[in-house]
This record gives structure tokens, C-alpha cells and sequence, in this order.
């Protein structure tokens, strides 16, 4: 047993077991190359005298890689396991990292700070998920001049995956528009810097490089002008995150303004579906009293009644392609991934 302080080497454990570095490294981490016996011995003395197996960060300064990928988030870990489309988009990840024997690290816009120093360094590349103005992290990362590729994000000097959220949004709402709706209104998602649910002023507005929602909003907005519509600033609602009760918070607050809205365009399928529950409740019937839209194609999109009308993204598609280009050092350009408009009965 270990009876000081001091961290035991893998130089040091193989002189008091008298025998390889090699040989306490594949016990570790290629048992494939041990017999079991030997494999067993081994692990039993290391545990002995408490060593607990080779430094990872004395490995990744040795091999100049660490066989880690990071992600690094735009919200609290917990919203990227709960929301259905990061979801979707990690799972893509996911895959590829597990076909190419490589580890994921996730890494937060929540996390402190300090308590997370250092740890930016570990992984070979990053896949930048998201807005980071709200990241402590953001900078230790970049500054790094490790690989990265951005997803949902446009940073000068960097390659990205996205769709055109412009063009999407512009197709979906002439999708709605050319039913000929009097009274229009938007459900927006993080449309300002603000943690509440409101109404926006333009002034507020995040800036496009920055936010894809501000990119949907300009394609709804481009689709109301081609069809002789204006839809104001106070008829357009910001919701903070894609999460359900404040999604809900803000659809009661739209269906029960004045003028009525008779067609809702959603920024998520999330935001869609609770606005769709406050139509049930207020007995509006969809799509006859108001038609109800959404974005992104989650697998609920599909089962709610009516059928919710939305855009498929392909966020799943979205981060298998991040990955495979990051792994494979094909970082000179922007990808543009295809969308597509699914047309069913709640517009």
C-alpha cells in the first residue's frame, strides 16, 4: 500500500513489481496482450500498493493525443440529455466516436470555472455545439488551437455543419401563409439575451452569426412580407430554452392575447407541441381555428393529434457528420446539410 502522498509512477510500480512498463500498462489497457493469470497478478498487486493505473494526461504529453473528443455544450448538461434534439444530435456523435474507438467529454456552458481548469485540454479536437457567449470555457478552448468544427454556430476561421435555417423557416411559414392567416404570430426560441418568457423588441435581437433562431426568425419574417403580411415585435414571443412549461407559458399568453392569433409558427417541435396542448384546453380546434407549425422533426412531431407540420432537420445527421469531418481532419469548409418540409394536419 501506497503510505505516502505522493502519486505512484508507472516507472516506479514496475520496479517494486519487478517486471515492464509494458507489462502494467497492457494490464491496464490492452488485456488482449496478457494472459489472464498474469493479467490478474498484476491488477492484484497494483491495487496492493494503490496504484490505480497510468496517468492519462502523462500518456496524451507522450502520445500527443489523448483519444478524447469534446463537445463543448451551449447549455446545462442536464438540458442536452433532456432536450429532444441535442438528443439526437450527441447520439449522432456518439456512434461515430464508438466506430473509431475514441471518448467522449462534454463540457458545459454551466460548469465553474475553476472547478473545471485544465480539464479543456484534454481532448485532440472539439466539436463547438451552439451559441458559447455565455461560456466560460469558450475562450480556454480556442485559444488552445486544437481542431474544432462548429455545429448551429458560424465563428470566423472555423469550418461548420448547419442547415439553412433561413430557408427552412422562409418555406414553412409559406407553407402556413398560404392559407391566408389574418393574425400570425411567432413563438420564438432565444431570440434575446433574457431568461424570461416575453415579448421581443427588435433592438433586442441577437445577432445572426450568432443564433440560428434569429436566422428562422428572418426567413418567417421575409415569408410575411412576400405574402403581404407584417407580423410586429409585439406579436413575436422569446422563450429562453426549448423546454415545455415555459413553451406552454408562452403559448397561453399568445392564444389568449387579443387580436386571437389563427396560426402559430413555432421555432421546435417542443415549443409546437405545448402550444398544441393550450389549443386543446382553450377548445381551439387545429387546424381550423388555428393552424400550429414547428421546427426540427422529433419522433413525438409525428404522433401528436393532429400530426404537427414542422421542418426535419436531421439533427442526428447533423452530428455524425461533425465528427466524421473532425476525426478526419476535413476541416476547410461549411457543410450545408439538407432539410425538409413534412406537411401534415395541424396547418
Amino acid at each position: 500500500m501506497n503510505k505516502n502522498n505522493k502519486p505512484l509512477t508507472l516507472k516506479k510500480v514496475a520496479e517494486v513489481l519487478n517486471c515492464s512498463t509494458a507489462t502494467i500498462s497492457n494490464a491496464f489497457n490492452r488485456p488482449d496482450q496478457l494472459s489472464a493469470s498474469l493479467r490478474e497478478r498484476i491488477l492484484s498487486e497494483c491495487k496492493r500498493i494503490g496504484y490505480h493505473g497510468p496517468n492519462i494526461t502523462a500518456r496524451t504529453l507522450r502520445k500527443g493525443e489523448s483519444g478524447v473528443i469534446g463537445v463543448l455544450l451551449s447549455d446545462a448538461l442536464s438540458y442536452h440529455f433532456t432536450d429532444p434534439v441535442a438528443n439526437q444530435f450527441l447520439q449522432g456523435i456518439s456512434e461515430v466516436l464508438e466506430k473509431n474507438n475514441k471518448q467522449l467529454l462534454l463540457l458545459s456552458s454551466s460548469s465553474n470555472s475553476a472547478n473545471t481548469s485544465g480539464i479543456e485540454s484534454l481532448p485532440d479536437g472539439f466539436i463547438i455545439y451552439g451559441s458559447q457567449d455565455k461560456n466560460p470555457l469558450f475562450e480556454r478552448v480556442i485559444q488552445q488551437g486544437k481542431p474544432c468544427i462548429t455545429v448551429d454556430i458560424d465563428l470566423e476561421g472555423y469550418p461548420s455543419v448547419n442547415i439553412d435555417n433561413y430557408q427552412a423557416a422562409y418555406d414553412i411559414a409559406s407553407h402556413v401563409f398560404i392559407n391566408e392567416p389574418s393574425q400570425p404570430a411567432i413563438l420564438g426560441l432565444k431570440l434575446i439575451s433574457s431568461d424570461r418568457v416575453c415579448r421581443i423588441t427588435q433592438a433586442e435581437l441577437l445577432q445572426e452569426c450568432f443564433s440560428i433562431s434569429r436566422r428562422r426568425l428572418n426567413g418567417y419574417l421575409a415569408a410575411a412580407k412576400t405574402n403581404n403580411l407584417t407580423i410586429s415585435p409585439s406579436r413575436i414571443w422569446h422563450i429562453p430554452e426549448n423546454n415545455y412549461q415555459l413553451a406552454y407559458q408562452a403559448a397561453h399568453e399568445a392564444l389568449t392575447s387579443l387580436p386571437m392569433p389563427d396560426a402559430l409558427i413555432c421555432m421546435s417541435d417542443t415549443i409546437a407541441i405545448a402550444a398544441m396542448a393550450v389549443a386543446r384546453e382553450l377548445s381551439l380546434d387545429m387546424p381550423d381555428i388555428v393552424k400550429i407549425v414547428g421546427f426540427d422533426d422529433i419522433p413525438e412531431a409525428s404522433r401528436v393529434t393532429p400530426p404537427l407540420t414542422t421542418v426535419c432537420q436531421r439533427s442526428k445527421e447533423k452530428g455524425k457528420v461533425a465528427a466524421e469531418q473532425l476525426l478526419a481532419g476535413e476541416l476547410s469548409q461549411n457543410t450545408i446539410l439538407p432539410s425538409e418540409l413534412v406537411i401534415r394536419l395541424s396547418s
